[in-house]
């Protein structure tokens, strides 16, 4: 087996780290939820450092050009390091992160090779305990892997910025916009660009509607800015629903807004603004700055983190929170089982 990975080490190195590229760039399309945590590289997005640092990673291991392979996955190691001590602050993990990791700590294990300075000088194993390289071209020799992980802890610390909590960072006072009045409470967080928002804004839609007309829920659409065009989003939601505040205009401004979002990727307010208006879709302007703030409090009142998310508030002690469109759709159902049960 030590034989088989030391021969084929360079190809093994080359698909896990197209896994990794292919770990990210499905990270840059959520299916099953949409995450705020975010996280750049002196503006560039984490998601596209990974893919170029793997990109870098296969060449090396093309030309089997080991030395440079174990230096970049070293400092990859102190990478981690840092991105980990983040999540665990934030009490917030991806899973795609998560498993770009793990690979790169599969194919460090796989290139590892017991240095020699561990057999001429005990006393210094702590120093090469992730391995040896030589650069002979750069006249180096035997240098410890550590100062390369070492070195990409300290380019992360001061080069890195993440987040985990959406905001839209205005001041002032205002009132979100809701539907009905019913005992049961309804609020939904959703981003217009998030694939799985659209999924269960669209499912759930008729069944939301019986709820709100039958005066059964109070129901309060969230816009979460992931994206940065969601701001744009959210205030010509408000608009519309200031013109024509009935709900099946706010349905069918909604499911225009996706649209828009998905698939036409409109990210521009003149082409929004044109899209709805092509649209015939009734508009009144407001400040939408009065009520930005009070949706950065819901969204971190309700410690939110991934899109859609659903808050079912049933009483003021009971409070069930969703996320995910399965699992939202399955809370909806026994929301609507309950008021059943209770009319009987």
């Amino acid at each position: 087996m030590k034989d088989f990975i030391s021969k084929y080490r360079h190809i093994i190195t080359i698909v896990l780290s197209l896994m990794g590229i292919g770990v990210m760039a499905y990270y840059d399309y959520c299916d099953t939820e949409c995450s705020y945590l975010r996280g750049d590289i002196l503006g560039f997005d984490l998601k596209w450092v990974g893919i170029v640092y793997m990109s870098f990673v296969i060449v090396f291991a093309l030309f089997q050009q080991m030395n440079f392979v174990r230096a970049m996955l070293a400092a990859g190691l102190g990478v981690e390091v840092h991105l980990y001590a983040f999540q665990i602050q934030h009490d917030v993990y991806c899973p795609f992160c998560l498993t770009f990791s793990v690979l790169l700590i599969l194919a460090f294990i796989i290139n590892f090779e017991i240095p020699s300075a561990w057999y001429k000088n005990r006393s210094r194993m702590w120093l090469y305990f992730l391995g040896e390289v030589d650069f002979p071209m750069l006249r180096l020799h035997k240098l410890p892997l550590l100062l390369f992980s070492l070195l990409g802890y300290l380019t992360i610390l001061f080069t890195f910025s993440g987040s985990v909590t959406p905001a839209y960072g205005e001041i002032s006072s205002g009132s979100i916009p809701s539907l009905g009045k019913g005992p049961y409470e309804v609020v939904m967080f959703t981003d217009y660009f998030c694939p799985p928002c659209k999924r269960i804004d669209t499912k759930a839609e008729s069944l939301l509607k019986e709820l709100v007309t039958k005066g059964q829920i109070k129901l309060t659409f969230i816009d979460v800015p992931f994206n940065k065009a969601t701001p744009i989003y959210a205030k010509y939601y408000l608009y519309a629903v200031n013109a024509d505040s009935r709900p099946e205009n706010i349905f069918r401004v909604r499911n225009l807004l996706f649209e828009a979002a998905q698939p036409k990727n409109i990210e521009k307010e003149a082409d929004l603004v044109a899209y709805l208006k092509n649209q015939k879709v009734a508009l009144k302007t407001l400040d939408e700055k009065s009520i930005y703030p009070l949706l950065s409090a819901m969204i971190k009142a309700n410690d939110i983190k991934n899109t859609p998310t659903c808050v079912i508030k049933y009483s003021a002690k009971d409070v069930k929170k969703f996320v995910g469109d399965e699992e939202i759709w399955n809370g909806l159902e026994a929301l609507k089982a309950q008021i059943l049960k209770v009319k009987k």
